[in-house]
C-alpha cells in the first residue's frame, strides 16, 4: 500500500499556547508592531532596569560613609571614587552590550569567553543575586515606608498571625509585583514610572540645595579636609589611612548593584537594540553616579552622622535641608521631606522589578543551554517568561520569610554575588582582548582593554574585602546557596546530555531508509489521515511514523507531517528571528518529503506526537520533559480534534 504524505508548517507559537482561551485570536508573530508593543524605549528601560541601581543610593552611600568612622573628611575622596567606579563599570558593560547584542550579560560573556563551567557559576550567582534583589528591595522599602509614618516603629512590630505587620506588607508587595509581571513587562514598568520620576525630582532638589548652599564655603571645606588628612596621617599613617578608606569604599559596594541589569535585559529593548541599551546604560550610570556621590558630599557638608537606628541618614539629610521650610505659614518643608522619603521607599519596591525582568531572562538563557529545565525558556500567551517570574517571586517570598525582612542580613548576602559576576565578566573581556586573533583583527585593542583591567581590579578588590569582612555575618549563606544551585544546574545538564545521547541512537534508522521516494498516487481525501507532529528531521520522527503504521496497519491512506517552530526567549527577538525559525522548520519538512508522496489535507485526520517514556521514570523526568506534547494535546482535545501521544522509549545505559 502506498501512503501519500504531505508536509506542512504551522505558525510558530509559544510552548504553552495551549493555555490560551480558544476565543482569543492568536498573536501574529510576523507583525513588527507586536515587537514594538512589548519592547521598551531607553527611557522606559531606564525606569524598569535603572531603578535597581538608583535605589541602592538609599543604603549604599550610607554604609560607606558610616565605615569612615571619625575620618569623615575622606568623604570627598569617597564620593569621587564612588562616581568613578559607577562610570567605569557602566562603560565596561557598554562594551559587553556591543559584543553580545542579544543579551545574557555576565552569563553569556563568561560562557563564551571562559567556558561553560565559568558560565554556570556566573549564571547561578546572577539568579541568586536577582532573588536577593527582590528580597532586599522589598525589605528596605518596607523599612523606609514605616520610618516615614507617624509612630511607624509601633505599627511595624504589630504581630498579626504570628508575623509583624511590616513583613505582611512586604510579602504582599512581592505578590503584587508577580501579578504585574505576569501581565507583561511594559505594563508593569508603565505603572511604576510615576514613582521613579518622583524620586528623581525630589532628590535632585535635596542634592542641589544641599550642595548649592555650601558652594560659598568651598575653601573652608578644602581646609577642613587638609587638616583632617594631616591628623589622619599622624595617627594612622599612610598605610592605615588607605586601608580605612578602601574598607569603607568596599563595604559600600551595594551602591553599584544593578549596573549589569541592562546588559542582561537587551531582549526587551526597542530597535536598534544596541543603541537603545547603551543609551539606557548612560542614563543609569549618570543618574547613579550623581545621586550616590552627591549624597556622600551632603553628609559631609551638612555634618550628617549615623545616630538613630530608627532613622536613615537620608531621612536626616532631607530633614536638615528642607524640614524647616514654611510657606504662607504652612509646613511645606515637612510635606516635601515626607514626599522625598516616600518616593525613596516606593522606589525600593520598584527596584525589585529588575529581579523580575532579568532573573527569568538569565534562567531562560541557561535553559537554552540545558543548565535549567527547558520549560524556563518558554513564553506564555502574554509573551512573558511565566515560569521564571513565578520562581523568582516564590524564592524572594521565601527569603523574606527566612530573614524576617531584615535588611542587614540580606545586604551582606546581596553584594557578594554581584561582584562575583562583575569580576568574571571583566576577566572574560580581558581574555577576549588579549586573544591573538582579536589583536590581529583590531590593532587598537589596547585602547579597549584598559577599561576592563581597571574595572576588574576594582571589582576583585571589593569582592575580596566584602567576603573577608562579612563571611561570618551571613556571607556564608550566599556561598552555600550559590554552590547548591551550581550543583543542581550541573545535575540537570548531565541528565539532558544523557537523554539526548540515548535518543541519538534512533538516527541509525535513517541509514535504512530507501533512497528513492514512493511513486505518487492519487488517494481519496475522505480516507483516514495520520498527522504527525515533528520537531525536526531525525530518527525520532521516522520512528514515530513507523510506530503509527505498526499500530494501525493498512488503516491510514495518507500521512501529513506538521512541524512546530517553537518560539522561545532565545528566538523571540524580532520578526527576523521568527522568519529564521520558520525557514528552518520548512527545510526539515522537505527532508521528510523526499521519502513521501505529497497529497492534500484530509478531513479524517488523527494527530500524533511523541512522549518520552523512561525505563525507570523519576519525579524530575516528568518535570524536565514532555511539556510541549502535553500542552499541544490539551489544545487539540479542547478544540475537539483527536490526538494520540505515542510512546518513545528511553532505555537506561
Amino acid at each position: 500500500m502506498h501512503h501519500a504524505i504531505r508536509a506542512a508548517a504551522i505558525r510558530p507559537q509559544t510552548r504553552d499556547a495551549a493555555r490560551q482561551e480558544t476565543r482569543r485570536d492568536p498573536k501574529d508573530l510576523q507583525d513588527p508592531h507586536l515587537f514594538r508593543h512589548i519592547s521598551l524605549i531607553a527611557f522606559l528601560a531606564w525606569v524598569g532596569l535603572g531603578a535597581d541601581g538608583l535605589s541602592s543610593s538609599a543604603y549604599g552611600p550610607e554604609e560607606a560613609f558610616k565605615n569612615l568612622g571619625e575620618h569623615t573628611y575622606l568623604a570627598v575622596f569617597l564620593a569621587a571614587a564612588t562616581a568613578f567606579t559607577v562610570l567605569i563599570i557602566a562603560a565596561s558593560y557598554s562594551r559587553v552590550i556591543e559584543h553580545f547584542p542579544f543579551g545574557g550579560g555576565g552569563y553569556v560573556v563568561a560562557s563564551r569567553l571562559l567556558g561553560p563551567r565559568a558560565g554556570v557559576v556566573s549564571g547561578s550567582a546572577l539568579i541568586v543575586d536577582y532573588v536577593l534583589t527582590i528580597s532586599i528591595s522589598i525589605a528596605a522599602g518596607g523599612d523606609a515606608v514605616f520610618s516615614v509614618l507617624p509612630d511607624g516603629a509601633s505599627w511595624s512590630n504589630l504581630i498579626i498571625a504570628g508575623l509583624p505587620l511590616k513583613l505582611h506588607i512586604e510579602l504582599l508587595g512581592v505578590l503584587v509585583l508577580v501579578l504585574l509581571n505576569l501581565r507583561g513587562v511594559k505594563e508593569s514598568v508603565t505603572v511604576l514610572m510615576p514613582i521613579f520620576l518622583a524620586f528623581l525630582l525630589t532628590h535632585a532638589v535635596i542634592l542641589g540645595t544641599g550642595i548649592g548652599l555650601h558652594l560659598g564655603r568651598a575653601h573652608e571645606v578644602v581646609e577642613e579636609v587638609s587638616a583632617g588628612l594631616s591628623h589622619g596621617m599622624s595617627t594612622l599613617g599612610l598605610g592605615g589611612l588607605l586601608l580605612l578608606f578602601v574598607r569603607a569604599y568596599s563595604l559600600g559596594g551595594g551602591t553599584y548593584t544593578g549596573i549589569e541589569a541592562v546588559s542582561n535585559g537587551l531582549q526587551i529593548m526597542r530597535e536598534p537594540r544596541v543603541q537603545t541599551a547603551k543609551r539606557t546604560m548612560a542614563y543609569m550610570a549618570i543618574s547613579l553616579a550623581v545621586t550616590a556621590s552627591g549624597i556622600i558630599l551632603c553628609y559631609l557638608l551638612l555634618d550628617i552622622r549615623y545616630a538613630d537606628p530608627d532613622h536613615t541618614m537620608n531621612s536626616l539629610l532631607a530633614a536638615k535641608v528642607a524640614g524647616g521650610v514654611r510657606l504662607l505659614g504652612l509646613p511645606v518643608g515637612k510635606w516635601f521631606v515626607f514626599l522625598t522619603l516616600l518616593s525613596e521607599a516606593l522606589l525600593l519596591f520598584v527596584a525589585a522589578q529588575a529581579g523580575f525582568i532579568d532573573g527569568p531572562r538569565v534562567m531562560a538563557n541557561m535553559a537554552h543551554d540545558s543548565w535549567f529545565p527547558h520549560r524556563f525558556s518558554a513564553l506564555s500567551d502574554r509573551l512573558t517568561m511565566q515560569n521564571g517570574v513565578l520562581l523568582m517571586g516564590g524564592a524572594g517570598f521565601v527569603m523574606l520569610l527566612y530573614t524576617g525582612g531584615r535588611v542587614d542580613a540580606l545586604v551582606v548576602m546581596y553584594s557578594i554575588n554581584v561582584f562575583l559576576t562583575f569580576s568574571l565578566t571583566q576577566i572574560a573581556m580581558i581574555r577576549y582582548w588579549t586573544k591573538r586573533e582579536t589583536r590581529r583583527k583590531q590593532t587598537d585593542w589596547k585602547r579597549h582593554i584598559w577599561i576592563h583591567i581597571v574595572g576588574g581590579a576594582l571589582c576583585v578588590t571589593i569582592l575580596t574585602i566584602t567576603v573577608a569582612e562579612k563571611f561570618r555575618e551571613g556571607g556564608w549563606l550566599t556561598v552555600l546557596a550559590t554552590s547548591a544551585l551550581i550543583a543542581l544546574c550541573m545535575a540537570i545538564k548531565r541528565h539532558y546530555a544523557g537523554v539526548f545521547a540515548r535518543l541519538k541512537r534512533l538516527d541509525q534508522i535513517l541509514e535504512a531508509l530507501p533512497s528513492q521516494p514512493a511513486p505518487k498516487k492519487a488517494l481519496d481525501p475522505k480516507k483516514p489521515t495520520a498527522v504527525l507532529l515533528v520537531g525536526g528531521y531525525s530518527g525520532l520522527g521516522i520512528h514515530s511514523l513507523l510506530t503509527v503504521l505498526k499500530l494501525f496497519p493498512r488503516y491510514f491512506q495518507s500521512v501529513i507531517f506538521v512541524t512546530v517552530g517553537v518560539v522561545d526567549s532565545a528566538t523571540f527577538q524580532g520578526v527576523e528571528e521568527v522568519d529564521r525559525v520558520r525557514e528552518q522548520a520548512e527545510q526539515d519538512l522537505k527532508k521528510y518529503v523526499e521519502h513521501a508522496q505529497i497529497a492534500r489535507e484530509y478531513p479524517r485526520a488523527i494527530f500524533f506526537a511523541g512522549k518520552l517514556i523512561f525505563e525507570r521514570e523519576r519525579w524530575f523526568d516528568r518535570f524536565l520533559h514532555n511539556e510541549t506534547a502535553y500542552a499541544m494535546q490539551r489544545r487539540f482535545q479542547f478544540a475537539g480534534l483527536p490526538m494520540v501521544v505515542l510512546p518513545v522509549r528511553v532505555l537506561e545505559e
